[in-house]
């Protein structure tokens, strides 16, 4: 026995280094499959994850990440050395990623009117980020002594940054790490909102303007508002690093006004927040499984498949093992379905992505980042692509729809070769199709081979064989 799982762990670790995907078969729940792409991460694909430039130069400077069509945008706050005048700064630069197995395409060193864009050292590119019309932006964090929001939009062939404007906080100056825009920033097809929080305050901002419009205050004038309801009650303010997300209307007129947004604000899970500030929804009432393992991480964003409603939210920091509970906290996120008329309480689990992805802390930046991009199956189905990225720890994309995720396995999961067991031989067996093809077996064989239901037979099935004989 000590000699089969010597040999399965050795063979698990050279299966690492090959595979990309996260080698879990996920349940179809109410029709729906989700299914990984792909995924780089510290307890994932270790070895490819150290080949991305980004997560082993100054990681914790590398905070944001965003989908876009086949194309992937991370943006390094500090990472390459620009000369000034004679000062000797650090240049922000941003990564271009292919969607599709998340190789680099292009490093952009980021310019602004002609010189190197460094912005407010060292988190000058802190934000980057996408509007509903494919604009990709970027934004520096701001500290309590600034007056402004900066927001650039980037020209993701050379790098350059186009100043959209200046958004003036007002008289309550806080800290902010995060925004989220909705609508369109150039105001030529639509209107546009933009929004962040303050750390380690009451304080939300809000900037809006019409369609052909210029900014201003997005709160009937004011560019500021204090909330005043938390759950739980005891908190009183937000944490470090809090997030904000504005969901999109149900209507036309009202698609891009970001009248209900939630905030992520390290002490507390996500809050459902109107314009004028009332808590809408909340965690109250939601069932205990469902609640984040640690606060510690921010995010949420919200999604749909055809006619179900999704909200993903932080499950977990990267604390490690908790002895008390069994729990992995490793940097996953929770995906439900949302209740009747979109509640919380009302929620059901669907998934957590993946089921590890790393427990290296990433210096305070507390984001849990998701991104989310649509397209539509050959039948005309929905499908989503969720992009789920975590400074320090990992980077995957999964594919969630009707038809995602292939075949079905034939019989006992792993049980490749149908003899009734699950072993190395039929992790051996995968090995064998991939080197010999698919013709080398008979159509019941290959779906058996097909072990995490992703309609390929790659490494990443192998892994998942090895997957089940370890954990059983």
């Amino acid at each position: 026995m000590k000699k089969l799982l010597l040999i399965a762990a050795m063979l698990l670790g050279i299966l690492q280094m090959w595979g990309t995907t996260d080698g879990v078969t996920y349940p179809e729940v109410n029709g729906i499959k989700i299914a990984n792409q792909w995924i780089k991460a510290r307890l994932h694909a270790a070895n490819e994850f150290n080949q991305l430039p980004f997560f082993n130069n100054s990681p914790n400077y590398v905070r944001t990440a965003v989908l876009q069509g086949d194309e992937i945008y991370v943006s390094h706050s500090n990472v390459k050395v620009a000369i000034v005048g004679s000062d000797t700064l650090a240049q922000c630069v941003v990564y271009k990623l292919s969607a599709s197995d998340c190789s680099v395409v292009a490093e952009l060193p980021l310019t602004l009117d002609g010189a190197p864009y460094v912005g407010a050292a060292p988190l000058g590119s802190n934000n980057i980020g996408k509007d509903n019309f494919g604009h990709i932006y970027v934004a520096p964090y701001t500290s309590e002594a600034a007056t402004t929001q900066a927001i650039y939009l980037l020209n993701t062939v050379t790098g350059e940054l186009s100043l959209v404007a200046q958004l003036e906080k007002g008289d309550v100056l806080a800290r902010t790490d995060y925004i989220d825009v909705i609508g369109d920033l150039t105001r030529e097809q639509a209107e546009c909102n933009i929004m962040s929080v303050g750390a380690s305050v009451a304080t939300i901002y809000r900037w809006h303007a019409d369609q052909n419009g210029d900014f201003e205050g997005g709160f009937e004038g004011d560019t500021y508002m204090d909330i005043t309801t938390f759950y739980p009650e005891t908190v009183l303010q937000w944490g470090y690093g809090p997030v904000v997300k504005m969901c999109m209307g149900t209507d036309e007129e009202t698609m891009y006004s970001g009248e209900l947004f939630y905030v992520d604000g390290f002490s507390s899970a996500p809050i459902l927040y109107d314009v004028t500030g009332s808590m809408v929804d909340s965690f109250d009432g939601v069932p205990e499984e469902l609640l984040p393992w640690s606060l510690g991480a921010n995010g949420v964003v919200e999604f749909h498949v055809n006619d179900h409603n999704y909200v993903a939210y932080a499950m977990a920091q990267y604390e490690g093992m908790n002895e008390a509970t069994g729990n992995m906290l490793a940097c996953q996120v929770n995906i439900c379905e949302l209740g009747e008329d979109m509640t919380l309480a009302g929620m059901t689990k669907c998934w957590m992505v993946p089921d590890v992805m790393g427990t290296t802390s990433d210096s305070g930046s507390r984001l849990q980042c998701m991104s989310v991009d649509y397209e539509k199956d050959a039948d005309g189905n929905d499908v989503v692509n969720l992009l789920v990225y975590k400074c320090s720890n990992g980077i995957a994309l999964y594919k969630i729809g009707v038809n995602v995720g292939g075949a079905e396995p034939v019989g006992v999961p792993g049980d490749v070769n149908g003899d009734g067991l699950v072993s190395i031989a039929d992790a051996n067996a995968v090995i064998s199709i991939i080197l010999n093809g698919a013709d080398s077996v008979d159509a019941e064989t290959l779906a058996r081979a097909d072990v995490n239901g992703d309609g390929l037979v790659t490494i990443a099935d192998a892994n998942a064989v090895i997957s089940i004989i370890l954990n059983g």
